[in-house]
C-alpha cells in the first residue's frame, strides 16, 4: 500500500464513502493523513444526573429501563429509551441507527457519553456513545481525534481508515538525519503523523504539528528560492519605456493618486526598464488602489506596442475588470478583449483571434488565460492575482507564447504581512509596499459583540437594505457539524430568510458549489439581485461591490485577525459609511481582547502585526486561515518563528537540481504548494 494510493484502495471504503472522504478534501491516502484533527476531545469524568450541564460534553453511567421505541419522522428514523441512575432519568436519543433496538435492553448498564440537552422539558443525551463501564475507566483521560467531517461521513471512520494507514503505508526515507532532527528538535516523519492524529497529551500533539508545519515551510522555501534563481538570469526581452499614453490617463482620474501608488509605479518604471524581466509583487491593504497601478503599467506597455494580460480569480471578477478598465481608457486609443470559460465558443474563438492578431493590447480574463489555446502577438506583461501566482511551469507555458521570451511578470496581493515574513514567502519577488488609503475613503464602523446583540444586527441590515444598500454575512462552516456548535451557511441563511422576512431577498455562496453556482450567485449580489449574501470566506478574494455597507461575521473568534481583516474589506468601497459587526461567541475575555484589535483600527499591517504578536504556539487549532497563502498545517503568523527556521535550514543546506527537486516534493507529498 502506498501514500499515493487512493482512498478506495482501503478496505471499507467503497465508491459512496470514497465520495464524502472527497467533500472534506480527502482523495488519497497522504490527503488522508494530511487531514488532521481540528481539536480533540477526552472523555470526561462520569457524574451523576443531577449533575449534568446542558450544552457540554457528558458522561454518565446509566441503567436501561423500559423498552426502546423508534419513531419515524419525515423520512429520519429516531430511537428513544428512558435510562437512569439513582438521581434522575435521561433521555436516550439516536437518529437513523434502528439496529441498536436490539441491543438496549431493560436491566442494562452501560456509560453513556455525549451533548447533554433539554428537549421538551426533558433531559437528553443525543447521538451519544455507549460504553461498558470497565472499558470507560481505560479511556478516561485520553484525547480522541476531532475531525472536520461532513453529513455521513462519522469521525470513527476516519480514525479507523488513518490507523490502517499508519500500521500498513510505508513512509519515505526521512529527508532530515537524526542528527538534524536531534537539533531542530522534531520526530520523524512516520511518528509525526501518528502522534498528531493519536497523541498522549497536547504537548505531544504540538510537538507533531511543529514537524508537520516545518515540512511544508521547508519545501515551500526551497521552490520559492528555485523560482528566484531562474527569474535571475531571465534576460529582459521586452525593454518598455515611460510614454504619453499614461499621463493623458492620469489626467482623466478624478482624483490624485497617493504617494505609495506614485511610488509603486516608478518601481514598475524601473523593472521595465532594467536588464532582467521585472518580476514584482505589489503588496497593497485592502482599497489602497492597486488595481489602478496594474492599470497604468498595462498601459505603459500598450504605448510601447506591446500586449499586457491580467488574470483574475474568478470570471466574476474578470468581468467586473473588464467593464471598469474599458471604460477608463475609453478615447485612448486602446482595444481590450476579455476571455473567460463562462463565453460562448464563438465568443471565445472571436476574443482568441483579436489576442492572437495583436488587435486586443489589454486582454483579461480567468487561468484560461495560459491555456494552449491563446496564443498572444507580443505579451510583454502578466499581472495576476496572488492565486495564480506563477510556478515553473506556468512560467514556461507564458514563455512558450512570447517565443521562447520571458514576458514581465506583476503579482498583487492584499495579504498585509510583516515585512520580515514576506521577505521569506516572496523570496524570488521584488516587493513593493502600498501602505497608505486614499483620502476620499470612509473608515469603516466597527464593534464586538456576543450572540445578544443578533437582533438589533438583524435589523440594522434590514434598515440598511431598506435604504437601498447591500450585507455580507460570513460564518465559518459550510454545513452543521458534529465536532464544531459554530454557524454554518446553510442552516444560517434559511435563519435569516426567516429573520428578515421575503421583502429581503438573501443568497447563499460557499466553496463546496460549482463554480459556476458561485459565479452566479456572485453576480447576483454584485448585479444588486440579492440583498444579502450569506457566505463563508470564498468572498475574501472576491468581486467589488461598493453597494455593500454592512458585514457581520458569525464566531469571529474562530479566524485570525488577518483574515478577519481581509473579510472586513469587502465593504466600505462606495461612498457610504460601512460598518463591520464582529460577533463574539467564544465567552472568553481572551478572545474578545484580540477582537477589539479590530474594533480599533483598519490598517491591515498594524493588524498583521499585532495578529503576530499575539498568536502563540498553543494556538495551533480552530478553523484553518484561508486565502492567499494557506497551508494545510502550517501558519505563517501562528508559525513565523518555525518559517524563519526552515528559511535558515533552507540557506545553509544547498539545493538538488531542478528534477530530483520536483521528485522530493511529489515523494513527500508537497506538490499542492508549487
Amino acid at each position: 500500500m502506498e501514500l499515493s494510493d487512493d482512498i478506495t484502495s482501503l478496505k471499507g471504503i467503497g465508491d459512496r464513502t470514497a465520495a464524502l472522504f472527497r467533500r472534506v478534501g480527502v482523495c488519497s491516502l497522504w490527503d488522508l493523513l494530511n487531514h488532521i484533527p481540528a481539536d480533540y476531545s477526552k472523555f470526561p469524568e462520569p457524574v451523576k444526573v443531577k449533575d449534568i450541564v446542558p450544552k457540554e460534553k457528558t458522561a454518565v453511567r446509566l441503567t436501561i429501563r423500559g423498552t426502546a421505541n423508534t419513531l419515524h419522522v419525515k423520512g429520519l428514523s429516531i430511537l428513544n429509551v428512558v435510562a437512569e441512575d439513582e438521581t434522575g432519568t435521561v433521555l436516550l436519543s439516536w437518529y437513523n441507527m434502528p439496529y441498536l433496538k436490539k441491543i438496549l435492553h431493560p436491566g442494562m448498564t452501560k456509560v453513556f457519553c455525549g451533548r447533554a440537552d433539554i428537549r421538551r422539558d426533558t433531559l437528553s443525551l443525543t447521538q451519544c456513545q455507549m460504553i461498558d463501564p470497565g472499558e470507560y475507566e481505560s479511556f478516561r483521560g485520553q484525547l480522541t481525534p476531532v475531525y472536520h467531517l461532513t453529513k455521513g461521513l462519522t469521525g470513527k471512520t476516519i480514525e479507523k481508515a488513518v490507523r490502517t494507514v499508519l500500521g500498513e503505508c510505508c513512509f519515505p526515507e526521512d529527508f532530515l538525519s537524526d542528527e538534524e532532527r536531534q537539533k531542530l528538535d522534531m520526530p520523524g516523519l512516520s511518528e509525526s503523523f501518528e502522534k498528531i492524529h493519536f497523541p498522549k497529551d497536547m504537548k505531544e500533539a504540538a510537538y507533531a504539528r511543529k514537524r508537520l508545519a516545518f515540512n511544508e515551510f521547508y519545501f515551500f522555501i526551497r521552490n520559492v528560492r528555485r523560482l528566484r534563481d531562474s527569474a535571475q538570469k531571465t534576460e529582459n526581452a521586452f525593454q518598455i519605456i515611460e510614454n504619453a499614453l499614461c499621463t493623458r490617463f492620469m489626467e482623466t482620474l478624478p482624483y490624485e493618486l497617493t504617494n505609495a501608488q506614485k511610488r509603486t509605479y516608478e518601481d514598475i518604471i524601473k523593472d521595465l526598464s532594467s536588464d532582467h524581466a521585472m518580476n514584482r509583487l505589489i503588496q497593497g491593504d485592502v482599497g489602497s488602489g492597486k488595481t489602478v497601478v496594474a492599470l497604468l503599467a498595462m498601459l505603459t506597455v500598450a504605448g510601447n506596442g506591446y500586449q499586457a494580460a491580467l488574470m483574475a480569480p474568478t470570471e466574476v471578477l474578470a468581468i467586473q475588470h473588464m467593464k471598469n478598465i474599458s471604460r477608463a481608457v475609453k478615447g485612448l486609443g486602446i482595444e481590450c478583449a476579455l476571455l473567460t470559460g463562462g463565453m460562448t465558443e464563438k465568443e471565445k474563438r472571436e476574443a482568441r483571434k483579436r489576442i492572437e492578431e495583436g488587435q486586443a493590447q489589454i486582454v483579461i480574463g480567468t487561468h484560461a488565460l495560459i491555456t494552449d489555446l491563446v496564443s498572444f502577438k507580443s505579451l510583454a506583461l502578466a499581472i495576476t492575482d496572488e492565486q495564480h501566482r506563477f510556478g515553473v511551469g506556468q512560467r514556461k507555458a507564458l514563455s512558450d507564447k512570447c517565443n521562447g521570451k520571458m514576458p514581465h511578470v506583476l503579482v498583487m496581493s492584499a495579504t498585509p504581512i510583516p515585512r520580515t515574513l514576506a521577505i521569506i514567502i516572496y523570496g524570488d519577488l521584488d516587493i513593493s509596499v502600498m501602505d497608505e488609503l486614499p483620502k476620499s475613503r470612509l473608515p469603516i464602523k466597527n464593534c464586538v459583540v456576543d450572540r445578544r446583540y443578533r437582533p438589533k444586527a438583524y435589523s440594522f441590515i434590514k434598515d440598511e437594505v431598506a435604504a437601498g444598500h447591500q450585507a455580507y454575512v460570513i460564518c465559518p462552516l459550510v454545513e452543521e457539524s458534529e465536532s464544531s456548535d459554530c454557524e454554518n451557511v446553510e442552516d444560517y441563511t434559511c435563519l435569516l430568510r426567516e429573520k428578515l422576512g421575503e421583502k429581503v431577498r438573501v443568497g447563499m455562496l460557499h466553496g463546496r458549489m460549482r463554480p459556476k453556482e458561485k459565479d452566479a450567485v456572485m453576480r447576483d449580489f454584485s448585479e444588486g439581485n440579492t440583498d444579502v449574501l450569506v457566505s463563508t470566506t470564498v468572498v475574501e478574494v472576491g468581486v467589488d461591490v461598493p453597494n455593500a455597507t454592512v458585514m457581520l461575521i458569525e464566531d469571529a473568534h474562530m479566524f485570525g485577525l488577518s483574515q478577519l481583516h481581509q473579510l472586513r474589506g469587502r465593504i466600505g468601497r462606495g461612498n457610504s459609511q460601512s460598518y463591520c459587526i464582529f460577533m463574539d461567541n467564544s465567552k472568553s475575555r481572551e478572545m474578545n481582547e484580540r477582537l477589539q484589535i479590530m474594533n480599533s483600527t483598519n490598517d491591515g499591517f498594524k493588524v498583521a502585526s499585532e495578529d503576530l504578536k499575539l498568536r502563540g504556539p498553543g494556538d495551533i487549532f480552530g478553523f484553518r486561515q484561508s486565502g492567499e497563502l494557506s497551508f494545510r498545517i502550517g501558519d505563517i503568523f501562528t508559525d513565523a518563528k518555525l518559517l524563519q527556521l526552515a528559511s535558515d535550514f533552507a540557506d545553509s543546506h544547498p539545493f538538488l537540481g531542478e528534477e530530483e527537486t520536483d521528485i522530493s516534493n511529489e515523494k513527500y507529498g508537497l506538490a499542492y504548494l508549487l
